[in-house]
């Protein structure tokens, strides 16, 4: 009985900004060795079990099936209208596996885990697989190396009979302070990955039991559910009756069947710049550099930067993150309080907050250059084989300029190919669309000007992605 992985990649990731946002959450950015993403590296972990199943939210289709793609595996991609929290998308997953066969084991992972030692979290997989296979709905408990403050503890109650690592599930306790984490560390407790295994009729009869309306409004958005494309989209009335509730709430803290089994592969949930930080290798000095920085007279300190030359001196224990148009400054103390600094921004409209720069499109990307009075101006880059929809504007015209590759324009009636060094002239109202024939990326500059530039006057009239 091969095991089905359930991967939840729904996560906004706001504790890592200004790297994480809502277009861009931390699971698919490569923050990881080789320039991998934990998303990827999550799947990976997992080649060679049955397909998974991918439980995402709808604006990140594209990502996960590029990001899975780039790997060369295949998932079923579950799309949520809205997010619910995870004990929504476990009951999807749980269901979706459920459908290929009634007891079929499940192993729930969360996309934005760093977990370096493979071999130790096959070894714990398989352990926990065999008591799910007997009835328990086991979570992984990692047994921690310090008293952190950053994760939720769970008590291991009597041992179960068949493994030495394994016990009654006794209770979970939230993020303690730091005098309290060194109590539990004392005692035994052991850190909540928020992984699972279980058996998919285990599990749905104890939803069934204990968390009924999550349940049936799973399987009403299920039994509702279209296929779009190689997405499966779900009812989203029927989703939006789900209560918004993780699995601990929901199930894990009232079951009776429930297990913790001890984990000892390395492990952190990097759920803030702190616990990044703790999980990367340190120069001599104590710091984590990354990107084009230059650091002089420090230690202790993370700075990271995505193009902008970013110089410090004469600190320690300081965050510092920069990005194209925004930059974080924070001591490693405080790191886990940027989701409230986040929080504020949105709450003052400013779109830093959930918007990158960089913003990706099932064809490719496009990042915006520079913004003014009647115009804006955007780099564009299309995919071999990509193209945007069959489109018009009511309020702006777009010159577009080719800088790399070839683009092929329609306007109106007439199809022409344009080459580096070439333009493109498209006036207000006309009926266009850009598409990629070569076999090298697209790249172009696009100068629009008009009264108005925003998204939302984009009227699609045809679209290979569904978007229309």
């Amino acid at each position: 009985m091969q095991v089905v992985p359930i991967v939840m990649a729904g996560g906004s990731g706001t504790r890592l900004w200004p790297l994480s946002r809502d277009t861009m959450s931390k699971q698919f950015i490569g923050l990881l060795d080789g320039g991998i993403s934990p998303f990827q590296a999550t799947l990976r972990r997992v080649a060679g079990l049955a397909r998974p199943i991918v439980v995402t939210n709808a604006d990140f289709r594209f990502i996960c099936a590029e990001q899975l793609a780039a790997l060369g595996l295949e998932a079923d991609i579950v799309l949520e209208p809205e997010r619910r929290d995870s004990a929504a998308a476990v009951a999807v997953g749980t269901l979706l596996a459920a459908a290929r066969q009634a007891d079929a084991l499940c192993l729930v992972l969360a996309s934005d885990h760093l977990i370096l030692d493979d071999a130790g979290f096959r070894t714990s997989v398989a352990a926990a697989a065999e008591l799910a296979r007997q009835g328990r709905i086991l979570t992984i408990g990692i047994v921690p190396d310090h008293p952190s403050t950053a994760y939720g503890y769970i008590k291991p109650g009597n041992p179960l009979p068949g493994s030495p690592n394994a016990h009654v599930l006794d209770r979970f306790v939230e993020k303690p302070d730091r005098q309290t984490a060194e109590r539990y560390l004392a005692e035994g407790y052991l850190w909540n990955s928020g992984n699972l295994a279980y058996r998919a009729d285990a599990m749905l009869g104890e939803l069934r039991a204990h968390a009924p309306t999550v349940l049936a409004a799973a399987e009403a958005a299920m039994a509702k559910s279209t296929v779009d494309l190689d997405f499966i989209r779900l009812d989203p009335a029927a989703f939006a009756a789900s209560p918004s509730v993780s699995i601990d709430y929901a199930l894990m803290e009232k079951t009776r069947i429930g297990g913790v089994l001890e984990a000892g592969f390395d492990w952190s949930d990097i759920g803030s710049w702190a616990s990044l930080f703790d999980a990367r290798a340190k120069d001599g000095e104590g710091n984590v550099l990354s990107g084009d920085v230059v650091a002089l007279d420090t230690r202790d300190s993370l700075v990271s930067s995505s193009g902008l030359l970013t110089a410090v001196h004469g600190l320690s224990d300081i965050v510092v993150v920069t990005t194209g148009d925004a930059v974080l400054v924070t001591s490693r103390a405080r790191a886990g309080e940027v989701k409230a600094l986040v929080a504020e921004l949105k709450a003052r409209g400013r779109p830093e907050a959930q918007e990158h720069l960089r913003i990706h499109r099932p064809w490719g990307w496009y990042q915006r250059i520079d913004r003014g009075d009647r115009f804006q101006v955007k780099h564009i880059c299309v995919k071999p084989g990509g193209q945007l929809s069959l489109q018009r504007h009511h309020h702006r015209a777009e010159h577009w300029v080719v800088v790399h590759g070839t683009a092929e324009v329609t306007i109106d009636d007439a199809v022409r190919l344009y080459h580096e060094n070439e333009a493109a002239y498209l006036p207000i109202g006309c009926v266009h669309r850009l598409r990629n024939p070569g076999k090298i990326d697209l790249k172009l500059i696009e100068v629009q000007v008009g009264s108005y530039t925003g998204e939302d006057d984009i009227v699609r009239i045809e679209d290979i992605y569904a978007r229309t």
